[in-house]
């Protein structure tokens, strides 16, 4: 289900999570050449994808919302 961006935050390793409209959170890493998002590295970059669409699994799934 797609879901928009409404914040982020970053894990216990310091990769960034986007926290999403349903609830859910969800990895955005910068992992290339498997992963290109170079505008997570920057706040102005994640500021940029604010309200950004993202594919929601945990939706699909029926799980409950998570704990930021």
């Amino acid at each position: 289900m797609k879901q928009k961006i409404t914040g982020y935050h970053q894990d216990e390793f310091n990769d960034w999570v986007a926290e999403l409209g349903c609830g859910h959170n969800q990895h955005v890493r910068h992992d290339p050449p498997w992963i290109d998002r170079p505008w997570v590295i920057s706040e102005q970059g994640r500021r940029a994808k604010m309200g950004m669409i993202l594919e929601c699994k945990k939706c699909d799934e029926g799980a409950p919302r998570d704990n930021v």
